[in-house]
């Protein structure tokens, strides 16, 4: 396997085995690693990028240093050619 995190093409796709190296990397746990293989290879076979979608403002003033977790795993997932969303967080007040 080339070193897929810091050799990016926008032309290129990655390999499922490779996809799913880069994105366990550094993850305590991965709760459906088969259901998150399956997404990819599905992903592959059609050449639809997965969306992946996270649920905060980017924008807020209360994100924080441990957001910054999340949003470069959400860079590995771009940069594999997938695409990202942000969804405002609703907070609901009784």
């Amino acid at each position: 396997m080339k070193r897929i995190e810091h050799i990016y093409s926008k032309n290129e796709t990655y390999a499922l085995d490779d996809q799913i190296t880069l994105l366990t990397r550094g993850v305590a746990e991965l709760i459906d690693e088969a259901g998150l293989r399956n997404k990819i290879q599905i992903s592959l076979a059609t050449g639809e990028p997965l969306n992946i979608k996270l649920g905060v403002d980017p924008t807020a003033p209360d994100i924080h240093l441990g957001h910054t977790v999340v949003f470069r795993k959400l860079k590995q997932f771009q940069d594999l050619g997938h695409k990202i969303k942000f969804q405002k967080s609703w907070i609901w007040k009784t």
